[in-house]
């Protein structure tokens, strides 16, 4: 999975890299408020505390409304295990880094509108790190907001997010005509955020 994960980060750079050499893109530094989640387990659960989520992203304009981006995002947390039944089992503390590709379409009635609804996601990698440890799973977000622009370089964006890494983490055994058949079990860690962007645009094809 590691490699993988190298392979996929390596062929998003050289893509994003090739794109960006063309000109029109839009260097973005991002911030947001990620909520509290649960993860579940079979016979336990963990608690993701929320906290500030900061990053970037490079987003390449294919058209006045079109575009794509690669993203990194970060949050430190906490994620205490706790058993089925409510005791702590154990304490944790670490990241959840997202590192993404794709792409946002925005909407308005003219390119150099002040306010731009847009509609985003992306797919790529979630790299979890606790206990001395790393883990990299398959990765996914969704957004909407709104970018105002002010006429200048600098522009910003308002946006909530959805983002989410799952996991396998063990096996279920189903009896079958063919006997024991063992399917995997996921875990799935669901954030929800609030956040926006100061973004530093370079021209953009009209």
């Amino acid at each position: 999975m590691k490699k993988f994960s190298m392979v996929l980060i390596f062929v998003m750079a050289c893509t994003t890299i090739s794109f960006a050499q063309k000109g029109n893109f839009a260097l973005n530094v991002t911030g947001g408020y990620t909520f509290k989640e649960r993860v579940k387990f079979d016979a336990a659960y963990a608690d993701v505390s929320d906290g500030f989520q900061y990053g970037g992203s490079l987003e390449y304009f294919t058209s006045a409304k079109q575009s794509i981006e690669l993203s990194y995002q970060r949050i430190d947390v906490d994620f205490p295990l706790y058993a089925a039944t409510g005791v702590q089992k154990a304490d944790g503390s670490g990241s959840v880094n997202y590192i993404l590709l794709g792409g946002n379409s925005y909407f308005g009635k003219t390119y150099d509108a002040k306010a731009q609804p847009f509609f985003g996601g992306g797919v790529g990698v979630g790299i979890v790190n606790g206990g001395g440890e790393s883990a990299t799973k398959f990765a996914w977000n969704i957004k909407t907001g709104v970018k105002i622009n002010t006429g200048k370089a600098i522009s910003f964006k308002l946006n909530a997010y959805l983002q989410s890494v799952i996991s396998t983490f063990g096996y279920d055994y189903w009896n079958s005509w063919y006997g024991p058949v063992a399917v995997p079990d996921y875990a799935t860690l669901l954030q929800f955020g609030l956040g926006g962007a100061v973004c530093f645009d370079f021209p953009k094809k009209k």
